[in-house]
């Protein structure tokens, strides 16, 4: 694949999924609570896929862990757990982005206009070219998650959808070695998208294995 440093690529980048806890999750109100966690789940099972370096995070872990779904995706990591609302504040946050030498980073968190936001602007400050998923993110309100985005990209955070990321790595479904692992993925998660392959497949009779 040529190389395009306009575009994400599977070796450009790391993903930071912040706080993708129960509680934050009982509270968010921009987002139906079970498309955040869809939406979550296909991004970290999206960049799976492309080996992307992926980091989780808890605040007050021992209060409420990391969503189940997600936690599945990475069963052997154990989050980075802090008190600070800033992950970025967190040294271990900050060395594990140091150590994947990744200058792009992409976030999503709970909340939006909390822990996301934060270290989205403090990666921004530290020299870092950020990409914000705002639909594996929510906030408290609808007002609050609008405002939260319309900041983070005032300060040149680029926002996308979980749709878009995997899409964009993907990029040519010529490219074999992972096309039949995303065509699944979204006839897994991908809503409406994903019911239309599998109605196409059972149209065409086609198997696991010969998509």
């Amino acid at each position: 694949m040529p190389t395009d440093d306009t575009l994400l690529t599977s070796d450009n980048h790391a993903l930071l999924l912040i706080d993708h806890q129960y509680l934050q999750l009982l509270a968010v109100r921009s987002h139906a609570n079970d498309t955040i966690v869809n939406n979550t789940v296909m991004l970290a099972k999206g960049a799976r896929i492309f080996g992307v370096p992926t980091l989780f995070t808890t605040a007050f872990a021992e209060r409420q862990e990391l969503i189940q779904e997600i936690q599945a995706v990475h069963p052997e990591q154990v989050p980075i757990d802090r008190s600070g609302l800033n992950s970025w504040d967190d040294e271990r946050v900050r060395d594990w982005v140091k150590a994947s030498g990744k200058k792009k980073l992409v976030m999503a968190g709970l909340w939006t206009e909390v822990c996301l936001t934060m270290p989205v602007l403090s990666a921004i400050a530290a020299g870092h070219e950020v990409y914000i998923v705002t639909d594996a993110s929510g906030g408290g309100s609808v007002e609050g998650h609008e405002r939260a985005v319309q900041r983070m990209m005032q300060m040149g955070a680029r926002p996308l959808t979980v749709a878009s990321y995997v899409s964009e790595l993907q990029r040519d479904w010529g490219r074999t070695e992972t096309a039949d692992d995303v065509a699944n993925l979204f006839a897994e998660l991908g809503g409406g998208f994903g019911q239309g392959l599998r109605w196409e497949w059972q149209l065409l009779g086609l198997k696991e294995g010969t998509r």
